[in-house]
């Protein structure tokens, strides 16, 4: 690879990092084609871009785009791939559910809105994360319950004035 194509590469990888919140690095080293090709699928159905990059290349494109990935760099050995997703927990779900199927991919490290993980082991808690949107759901109903509650006691309350005013009335 020529000079200039790294410094593209380097250049499109820089942008990619930083417009993405949510980074997983990846091992899919030793995946025949056509588990590969499973794979991808799978990160195309799941909105999840799947790129795999050399580590140097990488670690400069991570030095250039102006976040924090430095607990990272350990995780820079070996066949390396990037996970990038709007969803924060979108390729740990799709990592958990791909190995139902095949041993790998292998979780090396995840930065998450700013949080690094490092790890395999850190997986099932990246799963268990929140998306935004099931925050915000979460906000939205427990704004709305005391509401519900207040409407229908005054409803409830209502309908027994109603029954007592009825009684007396027949009375």
């Amino acid at each position: 690879m020529r000079k200039e194509e790294k410094s593209q590469l380097i250049d499109t990888l820089t942008e990619q990092l930083s417009n993405s919140n949510n980074i997983y690095i990846t091992d899919i080293s030793d995946l025949n084609v056509e588990v590969t090709s499973k794979l991808r699928r799978l990160c195309f159905k799941k909105d999840v871009k799947l790129i795999v990059v050399k580590n140097t290349l990488l670690r400069k494109a991570m030095e250039r785009s102006g976040k924090d990935f430095s607990p990272l760099y350990g995780a820079l050995k070996g066949a390396t791939s990037i996970m990038l997703s709007e969803v924060n927990n979108g390729p740990a779900k799709l990592i958990k559910e791909f190995r139902k199927t095949s041993d790998k991919p292998i979780l090396k490290g995840a930065y998450v809105e700013e949080m690094s993980f490092m790890g395999d082991h850190s997986l099932d808690m990246l799963v268990n994360i929140k998306s935004k949107n099931e925050l915000i759901a979460d906000i939205i109903l427990a704004l709305k319950s005391p509401a519900i509650n207040v409407v229908s006691a005054l409803q409830s309350g209502g309908h027994k004035l109603s029954g007592v005013l009825k009684t007396l009335s027949e009375r």
